[in-house]
Order: structure tokens, then sequence, then C-alpha cells
């Protein structure tokens, strides 16, 4: 039984893609991902709140790298984190859990804006909401911006969901070092000293000021997501 009450999902959206071909989106995945968060929501009371990325349609940092204005493409990569919203939100609907999505960018067709007090109230009438855009503002990454939400929403816990075979917190990158290390507990001011890069280091910080913990997991397994969203002691808890 998970010992919170309202949590925030971050999704990886390179999590989403398929790994077999060059579809951006895999709806296998997408499927699972809605089965597991709706298995956890009928088990446990549990308001939650999902924060997309984009990276397996558009990076900001990749169109700036090959000279595209950075701000117009970070507003290409908040534009990719609505098709993946919209996605999750029908797989979700599908599995019988009502839904809103909630955009920092105003497209009244497709989504509703962003207001804190409308999101929270989503969450109390017991629909899952889906943020998108990130935050609206170039510059910040899905990660800050998931942070962000949860303090505004007053979330107890962050999910840091990963996706590239890392299952935690390590005292450097096991992926090339097989010395390294998982934590299963490390403070914020840890992963800070020693360069810790399990999110953004902004996002890191925010929630350290903030004391929002955050559990750090790998998204990819079958059922990770919703032993993580159960409250089962998965991935390292940073706080």
């Amino acid at each position: 039984m998970s010992e919170h009450r309202r949590v925030v999902l971050k999704m990886s959206g390179e999590a989403l893609a398929s790994a077999s071909s060059d579809e951006v989106l895999d709806a296998g995945i997408v499927e699972r991902f809605a089965r597991e968060i709706a298995e956890a929501r009928t088990e446990l009371d549990l308001e939650l709140a999902v924060m997309v990325g984009g990276g397996n349609i558009w990076r900001g940092t990749v169109g700036a790298g090959v000279g595209m204005d950075r701000a117009t493409s970070d507003t290409m990569g908040m534009l990719g984190t609505v098709i993946n919203a919209l996605a999750l939100q029908d797989a979700l609907e599908q599995h019988g859990q009502d839904t809103r999505v909630l955009t920092a960018i105003s497209m009244a067709e497709v989504a509703e804006p962003y207001i804190r007090r409308r999101a929270i109230r989503h969450l109390e009438k017991d629909r899952v909401v889906l943020f998108a855009a990130g935050m609206g503002n170039p510059y910040f990454t899905t990660d800050t911006s998931a942070a962000l939400r949860a303090a505004e929403i007053e979330a107890d816990v962050l999910y840091k969901g990963t996706h590239g075979g890392v299952d935690g917190v390590y005292s450097a990158d096991p992926r090339h070092d097989p010395k390294a290390t998982r934590f299963d507990e490390i403070s914020f001011r840890d992963v800070v000293s020693k360069d810790l890069r399990v999110m953004d280091l902004t996002a890191i910080t925010f929630c350290m000021d903030n004391g929002l913990p955050i559990r750090v997991f790998d998204l990819m397994p079958e059922g990770n997501l919703r032993r993580a969203l159960s409250g089962e002691l998965i991935g390292t808890l940073v706080r």
C-alpha cells in the first residue's frame, strides 16, 4: 500500500517510442503503461498527475545544435509532448480512467489550459491529469516542469521513470562503469555534490529547496510502473 496520496509521474517521451521500428509512438507500450496505471489506481486511493516528455518526437537541444533558434526548437518539443499526452489519454480512457489533458500552451480545441486550481480539482474528482507542453517556456526541461507542477499541486512525491536501462541512482554510470553501485536512498546534497545526473540539475535543486522527494526507477520492465505507484521500494529515493 502506497504511503502517498497525491503523486506526479514524470514519463520520458522516449519510453513511448518503438524500439523495433521508426515509429515515434509504440501503441503496445502506451497501452501497457495505461494498463499499469489503471491497475495501480484501482488498488489504491491515489491521485495521479503525469508529466510526459517529448523526446521521441523532438528535442529542443537537437534543433539548437544544428543552428535552429533555441526558443523555436524548444517550442516544437513542447508541442510534441501534447501528442504524447493525447496518446496516453486515449489509452487510459480505454482502461476506464477518467482523464484531462492540461497544457501550458493555449490550444482550446485540443486540451484544457493549465490552471493550478483546476488541476487540483480534477485530481479531487478522481481524474488522471496529464500535464503537456512543459511549463510553456523554452530553456526548461520537462523534468523541471514536472518538479514545478508537483510543487504547485502539493504532491507528496515525484516519480521519475527512466528508460535507458538504469534502475535508480548510481555512484557512476553503470552502463560504462561495472563497479558502479546503486543507492537505495540518497540526499539531494549528495546528488548535487557528486554530480549524479539523475535528473536535470534545475529540477533537483528545485525539489531540494521545496522538500519534494523523488523516486527514480526504471520505467521499462513489465510491471515496474505499477510497482512504483503501489509504493514498493524500487529504484532510489532522493530526499
